[in-house]
């Protein structure tokens, strides 16, 4: 079965933009490396909550929305392969990343995929 990782980050809502720009990069990397599918998906309907939510989780002040993403992969030996070749990768080094966004409230994770309809 499948393994996802998966992410979400807050981005300020004015860096939309250049958030956009450096995910079309960073997926075109993921894809040629062999990740089954990459996905970013920009905060539509995400309320703070009053105990835990999206926002919450992420510190997201009024000025950012959040981003949740996630990459596919064929298992999780395909996942460690592909990920140390997306971080030696040239076109994802640099400061840009953290321009963009504030990577330390970026929460995520690997899961092992159990159900898929």
């Amino acid at each position: 079965m499948a393994y996802v990782d998966g992410f979400i980050v807050p981005v300020p809502k004015a860096k939309l933009e250049a958030y956009k720009e450096m995910a079309r990069t960073a997926g075109d990397v993921w894809m040629e490396y062999g990740a089954l599918s990459y996905v970013e998906c920009i905060g539509d309907d995400i309320p703070y909550g009053e105990v835990t939510s999206f926002p919450r989780a992420v510190q997201a002040t009024e000025e950012e929305t959040v981003v949740f993403s996630w990459i596919t992969y064929k298992d999780r030996a395909s996942r460690d392969e592909i990920l140390a070749k997306v971080m030696a990768d040239p076109r994802l080094a640099g400061e840009e990343w953290k321009q963009v966004f504030d990577g330390k409230r970026m929460i995520y994770g690997g899961f092992q995929a159990f159900l898929t309809l």
